[in-house]
């Protein structure tokens, strides 16, 4: 709700749009599991949509859980378009993948075809089978005269 309404955004953030954001020391750095508030356990770092560069602690069971200015630079990330981006990426990749399944479902079909031709004739290769006709043809030329 937070990234589709701005008014929304607004009362929940505050003024928090209005401070400049403090730099933060690069991801390497920082580079912690956290537990979570309710269970204790430690939780998933995950990027969030996969490409926002911002990373939350994720709970399996109770959520997303954000560090200072986190949600802050989620909402910025929205709001540059961020979410339009991520979702073209993920489309172009789904696009690649079924590219390539359907390449790699046409390669074996025609591997099935060259072994069902090989396991009927016991033939590898055309040329295999070609020379084999001719020595028969000859055979029965010389059978036959």
């Amino acid at each position: 709700m937070i990234c589709a309404d701005r008014e929304h955004q607004s009362v929940i953030l505050g003024d928090a749009f209005a401070k400049e954001p403090k730099p933060s020391l690069p991801h390497e750095t920082q580079i912690r599991y956290i537990p979570c508030p309710h269970c204790r356990q430690l939780m998933n770092r995950i990027n969030f949509a996969k490409c926002s560069d911002v990373i939350v602690d994720v709970c399996k069971g109770h959520g997303t859980w954000f560090d200072k200015d986190e949600l802050r630079q989620i909402v910025e990330y929205i709001r540059g378009g961020g979410m339009e981006r991520s979702r073209e990426k993920l489309r172009h990749e789904i696009e690649f993948q079924q590219e390539k399944v359907r390449n790699e479902q046409l390669r074996g079909e025609s591997q099935n075809v060259t072994l069902r031709i090989t396991s009927v004739t016991g033939y590898s290769s055309d040329g295999e089978l070609l020379g084999d006709l001719s020595s028969a043809g000859g055979l029965l030329k010389f059978l036959l005269e």
